[in-house]
């Protein structure tokens, strides 16, 4: 008697190795969840390169002068999904925001998803609609991209890799090379939202709190600043590390001196209310919807005034002032009159959130 193969039983629910092997399992994983709700002409080629030009949605011919800013990130979050966003969006808005933050207009994304085995389908169905809602806001088209599958314990659910393309126009030289001393430091909104958020969602503060991650595309904040007519020296995106790495970096870079002013760093009270229980320091706290920009002292208010007119900078401040220094350092003015260096974050501050 002859034997006869079993029909293979389709895997549905939850993500399997085969999903990772490249063959049927594979292609059923990309034509059930990835193609559907990332659908777009560049995508739907199925090529192993995107070639994305005017039949893209993005006109090559109306970018007009300018230059191509390129970026590449990766992405892990735990939980997957928290209050105000998810690892998705997440993905899709850290990668607008390294582009927003030199100048760049984002135009195009490719996502690698490094998956576990045993994640939900339906969990990753969400992430991936999520991340096609967040690229429609940010008007970017995810153009390319692949999956993985680990085995169990391998991986932490699911890991996202980005690349993005934008274009400079034309006179755009945001820089963290080009502050100069004069310069206003601008915020555009409240610290530490994300890091906290994060955190209450793991259940690892002693009390409950409303707050949301502020995880959003800076893209249009940006440009509202551009519109302004402010010249823009340098601007940062404040993730890991937060407020304290991103200047510490564009000192370094530019060798000045930044002099912040403790009483008018805006912090909203639940994530000041924590930092003092477990002894972080707001300046440290990782955010994912704000920035922070340089621009000669005498177009501060103008740049100010433009940045509260927008939804997301409804709260910016003027934190700060740019000095001459014989070497790269951060100052803080605190509150009671006296001074004290901020130092670039070592170590591992704060439970993984980004």
């Amino acid at each position: 008697m002859r034997s006869a193969c079993p029909t293979p039983l389709p895997h549905t629910e939850r993500i399997v190795m085969g999903h990772g092997s490249g063959g049927r399992l594979t292609q059923q994983l990309i034509e059930s969840i990835f193609y559907p709700l990332l659908d777009n002409p560049v995508l739907a080629v199925g090529d192993d390169s995107a070639l994305p030009g005017p039949d893209s949605g993005q006109v090559a011919e109306q970018l007009g002068e300018g230059r191509l800013a390129l970026t590449t990130d990766a992405h892990m979050v735990s939980p997957l999904e928290f209050p105000g966003g998810d690892i998705g969006r997440l993905a899709v808005c850290g990668t607008v925001n390294d582009l927003a933050v030199v100048g760049a207009r984002p135009l195009w994304i490719t996502a690698a998803f490094m998956l576990e085995e045993g994640l939900e389908t339906a969990l990753l169905t969400r992430i991936v609609a999520s991340m096609r809602k967040a690229a429609d806001e940010a008007g970017v088209i995810v153009v390319a991209g692949d999956t993985k599958v680990a085995e169990r314990g391998k991986v932490d659910g699911l890991y996202i890799t980005t690349a993005g393309a934008g274009w400079v126009p034309g006179g755009r030289q945001a820089s963290g090379r080009h502050a100069l001393p004069g310069d206003a430091v601008l915020l555009s909104g409240t610290l530490g939202d994300h890091g906290i958020a994060v955190l209450a969602a793991r259940g690892e503060l002693a009390f409950e709190t409303d707050l949301t991650s502020d995880v959003a595309s800076l893209h249009t904040l940006v440009e509202t600043l551009y519109a302004s007519g402010a010249e823009v020296h340098a601007m940062r995106d404040p993730t890991r590390g937060g407020l304290a790495a991103a200047l510490n970096e564009i000192a370094c870079q530019s060798g000045v001196r930044i002099v912040l002013e403790e009483d008018t760093l805006p912090v909203r009270p639940e994530v000041e209310g924590a930092c003092e229980m477990l002894g972080f320091d707001a300046l440290e706290v990782a955010n994912e919807g704000k920035l922070v920009a340089l621009v000669p002292a005498d177009q501060a208010e103008r740049a100010l005034e433009a940045l509260r007119g927008h939804p997301l900078g409804s709260e910016a401040a003027l934190i700060g002032r740019v000095e001459a220094a014989d070497r790269p350092e951060v100052h803080l003015h605190t509150a009671i009159g006296g001074t004290r260096i901020v130092e670039r974050p070592a170590g591992e501050l704060l439970p993984r959130i980004c």
